[in-house]
């Protein structure tokens, strides 16, 4: 008995040591697993020593390795030609020269395109923590005149490291005609910047566009997000072809007859369906679905861009394409200032921008597509706090205590208001842009900008802001009219200037006696219709935007197929009876020119008074709107626009371009008590994109 119990005591070891062994091996097994498991990105806070940035170079190419992404960039002339990140040798289209992979490019007079191709490179940094490279070209007018686009150019790029997590990526820092690239350690993407500069004697110059442009891997990246809502699996650029699609009624616009994916036959692609308003404009990008890997352009600041927070610009589309833009005239047409004269000196830093690559884990495989969208806001956040930054190399790029501060409060006063008290100026935007005059921010095409809104009570504070002189600018949700504080201010490092207690009087000359619309500077409010079935993007399927859907400028000839829009005080709904866009109606092959009415009554009429129309416009593109008083047939209109606008909102599915505001005089005796009629003719008619959109529409009796 006792051996038996010896014998069991042995074999009891003997299971215990091998349960031991068989963990232990699991153990390591799971281990080495592990190994090529990236760690959780930040959801439990995790952090890994990361590696030094190294900088390798060849006659014809900078390497820049931070052990998370390899940054290529051709030397001398600063094309970004490759990023290597995780299994993917190149994250740009290989099958592409150099300089159409990642690069910088203005269109410029004639609309002649210059990709500011440089002629030197700089190391401006390079310690384990950071390196900062500057491709530059000096322009000289004995050599490049009519050839390239007059300017000096410094294009940076910089790579620093620091602490990462599951999402990794290469940070690059660009400065044009100085173009600076930064890699720095640890960060997860690539930061890029420009200084652009003209010199005096420079010749005259048009910069229509200038922008940073990158042009994924076909065959990874087809998912693109821009938005909450706006996320798809897109079309390729080989379904733009003639054999593939059928061109619109503009060459961007294309319906997709044979698509490579089957699913997305019959849907419309368009740009411009993708484009974004600048405060808006934060982040965007592609996913490759074989990879889990994301690519994202993160945009911290709008003060290098042009044309206030309402500017409407490009972000991502077929290509893949994904873009940074800084200037252009999308959405405002010519009237944007991007002239540049003989004799007027210029310079200007554009960015930085951070290229942000990340990636997903195992254990979210299943909803990867969302935690890369996620993690891509999460560093949006990140870099705004980090805003300015302080690893840049440039004396023209400001650090923190080298800026300024700005606060007030705005409050309006509406003289016809039965309270007769001051309102809050709740949700205002506020703002500080170049001198001019009211509302000149919204075409201001050289300076910096620099955008908050105001908090419940009206009060604001407009932080980092470049030393320079500025005006303060102000709009208001609700009131019509453009605010400026007259007074230039003066911005020096480290000051902060209080404002104090502002108030803004609303254009107004008499009482309200009907209204159309909401003063929100867009025609958002009007009625919106469904698409054709015929042209539908279902990206665009959803009420925040609807307008960008193709061919809505067409619905309305089917809807008012006899006659034009009628609209009666007090009956019609705006959201249901007013047409979006005031467009020509096609009859046939042929468009014509549409008078909208609206019809209200007067129970008096004050025939020795003055009457106010305020008809407040969100766009206008080749437009000219005439105003007449209860004849319709008058030879001579009672007030006339002229002929205004550039900006394509129609057709580029913008529900707003450049806010205008006409105070029309109507003398009382114009006028009869009971019916009356105020007819809005838009004369152009040459095709269906000579519209205007209103934002606003106000009768005003006499003063009291």
């Amino acid at each position: 008995m006792e051996k038996v119990m010896q014998l069991n005591q042995i074999h009891s070891r003997h299971h215990v040591l091998w349960v031991f062994i068989i963990i232990h091996f699991s153990l390591l097994l799971f281990s080495a697993f592990c190994a090529d498991i990236p760690p959780r990105k930040i959801l439990n806070g995790e952090k890994k020593k990361s590696r030094k940035v190294e900088l390798h170079r060849e006659d014809n190419r900078v390497f820049i390795d931070n052990g998370l992404v390899e940054v290529t960039i051709e030397n001398p002339s600063g094309h970004l030609s490759g990023i290597k990140y995780k299994g993917m040798l190149n994250v740009l289209e290989t099958r592409n020269n150099n300089n159409n992979k990642g690069y910088w490019d203005i269109v410029w007079d004639n609309e002649a395109y210059d990709k500011l191709a440089t002629q030197h490179v700089k190391i401006i940094t390079e310690t384990d923590e950071l390196v900062e490279l500057s491709f530059t070209k000096m322009w000289d007018i004995r050599k490049d005149h009519g050839n390239s686009v007059p300017l000096n150019v410094d294009k940076r790029f910089a790579n620093i490291l620091r602490g990462f997590n599951i999402f990794y990526g290469p940070v690059l820092n660009f400065n044009l005609f100085f173009s600076r690239y930064i890699v720095r350690r640890g960060v997860p993407g690539l930061y890029m910047y420009g200084i652009l500069e003209r010199q005096e004697d420079f010749p005259d110059a048009h910069m229509y566009q200038i922008r940073i442009a990158f042009k994924l891997n076909e065959d990874r990246f087809h998912f693109m997000a821009i938005s909450d809502t706006k996320q798809r699996i897109m079309p390729s650029q080989e379904d733009r072809d003639e054999s593939r699609c059928q061109v619109l009624a503009f060459k961007e616009a294309v319906l997709l007859t044979n698509p490579t994916n089957p699913q997305l036959k019959g849907e419309v692609d368009d740009k411009y369906q993708y484009s974004s308003e600048n405060k808006d404009n934060k982040v965007h990008g592609w996913i490759s679905d074989d990879d889990a890997v994301g690519f994202w352009v993160i945009s911290p600041s709008n003060e290098f861009r042009t044309g206030g927070p309402h500017k409407q610009d490009l972000t991502s589309h077929v290509g893949p394409t994904a873009l940074s833009m800084f200037v252009s005239t999308h959405y405002t047409g010519t009237e944007m200032d991007v002239l540049y004269k003989k004799g007027e000196t210029w310079k200007k830093v554009l960015g930085p921008v951070f290229m942000y690559l990340n990636s997903a884990s195992w254990d979210e495989a299943r909803h990867y597509r969302q935690a890369l969208w996620n993690d891509a806001n999460r560093q949006l956040r990140e870099e705004i706090q980090s805003w300015p930054y302080n690893f840049t190399a440039s004396e023209d790029f400001p650090h923190a205590q080298q800026r300024g501060e700005v606060n007030g409060q705005l409050l309006v006063r509406d003289q016809y208001d039965l309270d007769k008290q001051l309102m809050q100026a709740k949700s205002a935007f506020v703002g500080l842009a170049a001198p001019g005059y009211a509302g000149s921010w919204q075409t201001e095409g050289k300076g910096y900008q620099f955008w908050t809104q105001t908090d419940n009570t009206g009060r604001f504070t407009i932080k980092n802001v470049r030393p320079g002189e500025y005006n303060f600018y102000a709009w208001v949700y609700g009131f019509i009219g453009n605010y400026k504080l007259n007074l230039k201010i003066t911005i020096q490092p480290g000051n902060k200037i209080n404002l104090g207690t502002l108030i803004y009087d609303p254009p107004r000359n008499g009482p309200t006696l009907w209204e159309i619309g909401i003063p929100d500077r867009t025609a958002a409010e009007f009625f919106i219709p469904e698409p054709s079935p015929t042209f539908v993007n279902s990206i665009l399927n959803h009420d925040a935007d609807k307008f960008r859907q193709y061919g809505l400028w067409d619905r309305y000839s089917e809807i008012y197929r006899d006659s034009d829009l009628v609209f009666t005080v007090g009956v019609s709904n705006y959201s249901k009876d007013w047409f979006f866009a005031h467009v020509p109606r096609r009859i046939g092959n042929e468009t014509r020119a549409t008078t909208w009415q609206i019809k209200f009554e007067l129970q008096e009429v004050n025939k020795a008074g003055n009457y106010t129309l305020q008809l407040a416009l969100a766009a206008a593109s080749y437009a000219e709107v005439q105003v007449r008083i209860n004849n319709p047939d008058a030879n001579l209109p009672h007030f006339t626009t002229e002929r205004i606008g550039y900006d394509n909102a129609v057709p580029r599915h913008g529900i707003h371009g450049l806010y205008r505001l006409y105070s029309i005089n109507m003398p009382g005796n114009g006028f009869q008590r009971g019916n009356n009629t105020i007819f809005l003719t838009q004369t152009r008619c040459h095709d269906s994109f000579e519209a205007v959109m209103y934002d606003y529409i106000r009768f005003e009796g006499p003063a009291i």
